[in-house]
């Protein structure tokens, strides 16, 4: 039997990579329309009532969402592990549990102040409520994976500054495998190697991503990716400007190839048509 000098048991809410209510590590099982209530009202916090009614039944008349919801409510305070509580018309999570969601975002906050915290490459690399297909969740979902992505930008080009080439190419590659069409991760992998001196791994990154553009979308990097390889090229493309004259010139005065102004070419095949 517990004592007040017991820790209070710790609650916590998974929503990243699916639902999952957990009681001192134990999950609790949620049956999946009362899911969809706390999931809600865990990424809504100051939403009221209607609000969350709205969106949880949006084609049922109001009065009839308002009574479904309180229905919802009143199972869900039957189970001592109940993670909400009601503040006059909203309804939120108890502030002790625990929301991965929150963390991601806090994460998050820490990158654009400048900070490098510990695992942040691997925060929220799961989608919010895989499966879940309701139009909150969906705008959510793409909320979440564009504040990601902007955070391991934002991350690489932190550790690219301050030198720490690993961990600045581990966060671009992160952001890499979230979306890999995007240019922005491709352009600081790029940038990474450039400034290691690995010049082969820049022209290889930049060819790779220019080869999966053209085939899937059928458009070029932008110039400002291009850019970045300009000077690393430049040698090349000079060579390459020399050499073209001189390959003219060597298939021009090739054995056999004539250049005299009244050489006379082999004659045409003989048609019905020109007897």
């Amino acid at each position: 039997m517990p004592t007040a000098e017991d820790p209070a048991p710790g609650v916590s809410l998974r929503l990243l990579g699916g639902f999952q209510l957990l009681h001192d590590d134990v999950p609790v099982v949620v049956p999946r329309g009362l899911q969809r209530v706390i999931a809600l009202i865990g990424l809504r916090p100051a939403a009221t009532r209607s609000h969350l009614a709205g969106l949880l039944w949006p084609e049922t008349p109001e009065d009839r969402a308002l009574s479904s919801l309180r229905t919802a409510l009143w199972r869900l305070r039957q189970d001592p592990c109940c993670p909400l509580r009601t503040d006059g018309d909203t309804v939120r999570l108890d502030p002790a549990v625990h929301l991965d969601v929150d963390e991601l975002v806090a994460t998050a906050a820490r990158v654009r102040d400048g900070e490098v915290p510990r695992g942040a490459a691997g925060a929220g690399r799961h989608d919010l409520l895989p499966g879940w297909y309701d139009d909150w969740v969906l705008l959510e979902r793409e909320r979440l994976r564009q504040l990601r992505l902007h955070m391991l930008e934002e991350l690489a080009g932190n550790h690219l500054t301050a030198g720490r080439h690993g961990e600045a190419l581990e966060a671009a590659l992160e952001a890499m495998a979230a979306e890999p069409l995007r240019e922005t991760p491709h352009r600081l992998v790029v940038r990474i190697h450039l400034a290691e001196g690995n010049a082969f791994e820049a022209v290889h990154a930049f060819y790779v991503y220019r080869d999966l553009l053209l085939r899937e979308l059928r458009l070029e990097p932008s110039p400002a990716m291009s850019a970045l390889l300009d000077e690393t090229l430049a040698p090349i493309r000079r060579a390459t400007r020399r050499e073209a004259p001189q390959r003219r010139a060597d298939r021009t005065n090739a054995p056999g190839r004539s250049t005299g102004s009244g050489a006379r070419g082999p004659a045409a095949p003989t048609t019905p048509h020109s007897r």
